[in-house]
């Protein structure tokens, strides 16, 4: 019979969260646990402790400054969909956030845990790539362009926790993804954003890692329509291959779903 023992501690205070992983030989932080509980369900992780994290107050918050929209890393998904705050300062954020999961999913998963886990298929990470957006963490400062390095891998040290993501706020931006219909994972996402020095586009879900398309962002500051796009082909080299797309059916939805992005972006 299986059976693993962990001990639960929640910590009042980042300082605290931090010493008390630094104490531990094997401990994981827990956020929204979207990701970390089933992996434990599935035997295929059993931390010694887990660290609660997704209660610390200093944590959970959305705040516009000038052109800069910073949202605390424990903020649930469906409270980042519900902000008038998101949805004045960047629109396609907010549908972004209310495509993820189902509505359990989205009032207990976070942005930082999103983002810190870096699933191949999770929405956050192409927002955040192309919206040019940095993680603060308890250590640094991490530009998104250089926070997701692999599959399920970050620039991450041990212990080092996010506490903020700070996002420009974007001329317009737009978000299309298909969605598996049983997870709702991206099977393939496009996040297009409009900025003053150029246009930025980032695909989740059709590889091991979120990554932009140069070509498409460069035929997008010529023209921004959908039209735009129509020619452009991704490699379907290098991209995902289960049983629910192949590599070339997703290369395929690359396109398809940036030219929704685009439309979307242009409402």
């Amino acid at each position: 019979m299986y059976t693993s023992l962990f001990r639960y501690l929640r910590p009042e205070t980042l300082a605290e969260a931090e010493a008390l992983f630094q104490q531990s030989s094997d401990a994981r932080y827990l956020a929204g646990g979207q990701t970390l509980i089933p992996t434990m369900k599935q035997r295929l992780a059993s931390p010694a402790e887990l660290i609660d994290i997704g209660r610390i107050s200093s944590l959970s918050f959305i705040r516009r400054a000038g052109d800069r929209l910073t949202i605390g890393a424990a903020t649930p998904h469906a409270e980042v969909a519900a902000s008038a705050e998101v949805r004045n300062a960047i629109p396609a954020l907010a549908a972004l956030a209310g495509l993820i999961g189902d509505p359990a999913v989205r009032h207990k998963g976070t942005l930082g845990g999103s983002i810190a886990n870096n699933d191949p298929a999770a929405d956050y990470p192409a927002g955040l790539l192309a919206l040019g957006a940095t993680a603060k963490t308890t250590q640094r400062t991490i530009a998104a362009d250089v926070f997701f390095t692999g599959m399920f891998e970050t620039a991450l040290e041990a212990g080092e926790i996010v506490t903020e993501v700070v996002f420009p706020v974007p001329r317009r931006a737009g978000y299309a993804k298909f969605p598996n219909p049983a997870s709702r994972y991206a099977m393939v996402g496009v996040f297009v954003a409009v900025h003053t020095d150029g246009v930025r586009v980032a695909v989740t879900g059709a590889a091991p890692c979120v990554f932009r398309v140069p070509e498409m962002e460069a035929a997008l500051v010529r023209d921004f329509r959908p039209e735009a796009l129509a020619q452009i082909a991704v490699a379907a080299d290098g991209l995902n291959s289960d049983l629910f797309a192949s590599a070339e059916y997703r290369a395929h939805l690359v396109n398809v779903m940036a030219r929704r992005a685009v439309a979307a972006a242009m409402l």
